[in-house]
């Protein structure tokens, strides 16, 4: 079904032509002094100057036109020449019904064109542990995955491991030194390894990095480590079998903690995925002469007129002739677009790398590794600060472990929940942890993406202001009083949304109906914090509707019916938008 403000917009573009103006002069907007009406147009102040009227000469013949219009309860024209609308109540009950009987999407249209995105969120170094530097991508990203399909595209999610480079020999040479006898550090070794690999997960994350501080005061060691990261590069099978053990380990671990965070990944794809695209692609660079040697290194120059400031080449090949991020990002886009074709391609990364995949995306457009109408963006997201403002520590000053954080905020939100003695020992836990899931990610998506925030255990854990367990304690608020309604023998069974009887049951519709452009907006300006603010505004308005108005001893049944229908409505948009971000709600708080 079709945007409220669109059909708002339709009547209005009607009014606007009876009286002889253009319509692009009905531009119709949510108002904003809700105070005054509920949605407004100033199209007669633009129109003034081409009609030679006074604005609010126009807005008074189009008010006139408007008069009478079902769909309003008042289109009144206010000087200087503004127009203000106010929804008739039986209009909106009837638009919030043809809502309600879509289940599944309440009315959203999916979009017109579907495209394909991937999306490309986590950037984990496999052989290392999730820290609290992955919070923001994974979740972000994650939200966007789900609302990118919410809307109607078909959205690729890829990891984008980091299983590359020194770090791979630095894992080896340690593991050859503890355990020299391993069949892969025998290069006369013709036979099948073993399937088993010869650490575990524990013991993979000790390694790496004892081998990278060994590295960094041993020169030898670390001359070693680079020998041993070039002939797994070029090939060397014992060498290979332990990365495939590497990453067999470690991503098995990796999916145990993205779980935990309610994030999934279509493709577990790594930079070593890349590296037979290189040399194919290095060669076309060169062939097609967009690369030329500089200072012994591989470049392509990639700046333009119009910068205002230097964006220095994008380097493709060392002077060594070793391969970069760049090589590996550049390779990676060739095999996305070959494998699948996307209209677009998502990055949600540290915004203090804009400048590097500006070089990245104009290097790939010109050298034609995309399409000209492919989009490649860059999501950047600000850092999350611990209280003191300086990003997020644990208590001694190290990086805290993602899995610690989360275990704390677990046991914060249960130590919150226990002193409700209805809910046995299992679970309080299981709760806790939907929960703080809630005010984990909630309390990152509802910031904007670029902006760096404060991450306050307490204030996320709050059930009071704009958090996670506040949303969650007004969806168990309703399933509550839906709950007792049942209860009690009754059933909505023929009944409806009647037009409202209060201010705060139309406020709570109004919210309702923006459900849609809520959502599109959303996507558009890929924008999670934006279905965040929607439900806040939905929870607030349901509050105060709901201390208000006496529910379930309405005396009315069919008034009673019709609240409960309304209610119906919302604990369905509220959970359709907290899927979305990724979260759930639990039948008790």
């Amino acid at each position: 079904m079709e945007q409220i403000l669109h059909v708002i917009t339709a009547e209005v573009k009607k009014a606007f032509m009876e009286c002889g103006y253009d319509e692009e002069y009905a531009k119709v907007t949510l108002s904003n002094r809700p105070d005054l009406c509920e949605y407004q147009c100033n199209g007669a102040m633009a129109a003034a100057k081409r009609y030679k009227k006074a604005p609010f000469v126009i807005a008074d013949e189009v008010s006139g036109k408007l008069a009478g219009n079902a769909m309003f309860a008042s289109a009144e024209s206010v000087k200087p020449g503004f127009l203000n609308l106010k929804l008739d109540n039986l209009f909106l009950a009837e638009y919030l019904r043809n809502m309600q009987q879509d289940q599944e999407r309440f009315g959203c249209e999916k979009a017109k064109a579907s495209k394909t995105f991937m999306i490309v969120y986590g950037g984990p170094n496999v052989a290392k542990p999730l820290h609290v530097g992955h919070l923001r991508s994974a979740v972000i990203g994650e939200s966007i995955k789900r609302l990118g399909r919410f809307v109607g595209h078909t959205m690729i999610g890829d990891v984008h491991l980091g299983d590359w480079g020194l770090q791979m020999g630095l894992i080896i040479i340690e593991l050859k030194a503890r355990q020299p006898e391993l069949v892969y550090f025998n290069e006369s070794y013709t036979g099948e390894y073993p399937l088993e690999a010869p650490f575990t997960i524990s013991e993979l994350e000790e390694i790496y990095p004892t081998a990278s501080a060994k590295s960094k005061e041993d020169t030898a060691y670390k001359d070693e480590a680079m020998q041993a990261t070039y002939e797994l590069q070029h090939g060397r099978r014992g060498y290979q079998a332990l990365l495939s053990h590497i990453l067999n380990v470690s991503v098995t671990d990796l999916k145990k903690n993205y779980q935990n965070l309610n994030v999934d990944f279509d493709l577990w794809k790594g930079e070593s995925d890349a590296q037979p695209y290189i040399p194919d692609m290095v060669e076309a660079f060169r062939k097609d002469g967009y690369a030329y040697i500089s200072d012994g290194a591989l470049v392509v120059d990639v700046k333009e007129e119009t910068d205002t400031k230097e964006i220095p080449p994008c380097m493709i090949l060392k002077s060594d002739g070793a391969s970069l991020y760049n090589t590996t990002d550049l390779a990676t886009i060739v095999w996305r677009m070959q494998d699948y074709h996307p209209d677009g391609i998502i990055y949600v990364v540290d915004k203090r790398q804009e400048l590097y995949f500006t070089q990245v995306f104009r290097c790939a457009r010109k050298t034609h590794l995309v399409k000209p109408d492919t989009s490649l963006k860059f999501l950047g997201f600000g850092t999350m600060n611990g209280k003191d403002g300086k990003p997020f520590k644990t208590r001694d000053g190290g990086i805290m472990r993602l899995e610690s954080l989360v275990s704390e905020i677990n046991e914060e939100m249960y130590q919150k929940i226990k002193g409700n003695h209805t809910m046995d020992e299992d679970e309080a836990r299981e709760t806790a942890r939907i929960v703080a899931l809630s005010a984990m990610k909630y309390g990152d998506l509802s910031n904007q993406a670029s902006k760096d925030y404060i991450f306050d255990i307490d204030r996320f854990t709050s059930f009071e202001g704009n958090t996670g367990p506040y949303i969650l304690y007004t969806i168990v608020r309703i399933k509550s009083i839906l709950a007792k309604y049942q209860a009690s023998g009754h059933t909505v069974e023929g009944a409806q949304i009647l037009p409202a009887r209060s201010e705060s049951e139309k406020a709570l519709m109004l919210e309702l109906s923006r459900f849609h452009p809520a959502i599109e907006t959303a996507f558009a300006e890929l924008a999670p914090h934006k279905v965040c603010a929607y439900i806040y505004g939905l929870a607030n308005a349901f509050n105060h509707f709901y201390h208000e108005t006496k529910i379930l001893t309405e005396e009315n049944a069919d008034v009673r019916a019709g609240y409960i229908c309304l209610l119906n409505l919302v604990k369905g948009i509220l959970e359709k938008c907290i899927d979305i971000l990724g979260f759930s709600a639990p039948e008790h708080m």
